[in-house]
């Protein structure tokens, strides 16, 4: 960690980072750790981003994503100017938690276990967090996120399905949180629910406090490319558009606009990428089960497990011997023996069932 410097402003000393999954330099390594898609990107998106480059680059893009956005709207039947688009969701989520949740000093509620970058971003922007436990079985506690406060929240925030967990709630449920805060935003994080999850957009029409956040990162395979987009009625759109264009006019450059575009139009490789993980999925939480772990049902590409009589940290350290990288959290303590593993291809799955089975032969693995 590095000192403290005079420099900077005193709430830099405060924050406290978000830690990204590890992107090996070593080749050769099987890379399950960082919910990525294990297969390519459409060839249409390909040859998109390949005609992008032969002219235009000496100009700024678009600023505003037009073809990208109305693209967008079309799919999920909305209209463009109900849909924001950024660089990588992780900066609408950005955008969304200075826009909608300063809300003089009201805390933020969200699960105690979801994803890390929420308690960042209320650190960066000084936001207090209201952290809601899972319940026993390890799934958001939608009863407690709507039971009446003595303080009105700043807004709620839910991943759907939600990570490390990668269990989803049903749109009733959502529904309730809407109905609980109507005065707030309740931001609805769908990062992964392409791979079997109840999308909110149908609601955006009805709940003007509805705000729908989607990547391009895991489901259309580009996560190299950075593309988010979000959903709402056009006062929160408008919201998002004012703090864009106060910090980056130009979040999107010509490569990343035609190539997510193209990734939106070519449904049918979607589906068949989609089918394809939720296929091995089913197949490696099979296989896992076989060697005695427990794994929660996941609505998402990767699953969360732990085994019973071994410690989830020397389990990641000897996979990584074996060539095989997935996920470990130290914290909290309560999903400090589970491992996330990502959804590789079969072959890739196959690799981490022989390395499991060989570690749990192994003394040196027991805890």
């Amino acid at each position: 960690m590095s000192e403290v410097s005079p420099f900077w402003s005193p709430v830099v000393g405060t924050l406290t980072p978000y830690v990204p999954g590890e992107q090996p330099k070593q080749a050769k390594l099987v890379k399950l750790n960082t919910n990525e898609n294990p297969y390519p990107p459409s060839p249409q998106v390909l040859e998109a981003i390949q005609a992008a480059t032969l002219t235009g680059l000496q100009l700024y893009p678009d600023p505003e994503s037009t073809t990208l956005r109305q693209t967008i709207a079309r799919h999920h039947g909305l209209q463009a100017e109900q849909v924001f688009v950024g660089n990588g969701s992780d900066e609408v989520l950005a955008h969304a938690f200075f826009a909608f949740f300063q809300q003089g000093g009201a805390p933020l509620l969200f699960a105690d276990v979801t994803y890390s970058f929420y308690r960042v971003y209320c650190g960066l922007y000084g936001i207090p967090a209201q952290t809601v436990p899972l319940d026993e079985d390890m799934r958001l506690d939608v009863a407690a996120m709507v039971a009446p406060r003595a303080e009105l929240p700043a807004g709620v925030v839910v991943a759907n399905p939600n990570a490390p967990t990668g269990m989803g709630l049903p749109l009733e449920q959502i529904e309730q949180l809407l109905q609980a805060h109507p005065n707030r935003v309740v931001l609805v994080d769908e990062a992964y629910v392409d791979f079997g999850g109840a999308s909110a957009v149908p609601l955006v029409a009805r709940y003007p406090n509805l705000l729908v956040v989607h990547t391009l990162s895991k489901s259309r395979s580009l996560a190299g490319l950075r593309v988010g987009a979000a959903f709402g009625q056009r006062p929160l759109i408008d919201a998002l558009e004012r703090v864009k264009n106060s910090f980056n006019s130009y979040p999107l450059d010509r490569l990343a606009q035609a190539g997510a575009a193209a990734a939106y139009n070519d449904t049918a490789y979607f589906a068949q990428t989609v089918a394809d993980v939720v296929d091995a999925r089913e197949g490696l939480t099979l296989a896992l089960e076989d060697l005695g772990f427990v794994v929660l049902p996941s609505q998402a590409n990767f699953v969360f497990a732990r085994h019973p009589r071994r410690d989830a940290a020397e389990l990641a350290a000897a996979l990584r011997g074996h060539g095989v990288l997935v996920r470990h959290f130290q914290k909290p303590e309560r999903i400090a023996q589970f491992l996330r593993i990502s959804i590789g291809t079969p072959q890739q799955c196959g690799v981490l069932v022989a390395a499991l089975e060989a570690v749990l032969q192994s003394p040196a693995a027991a805890a």
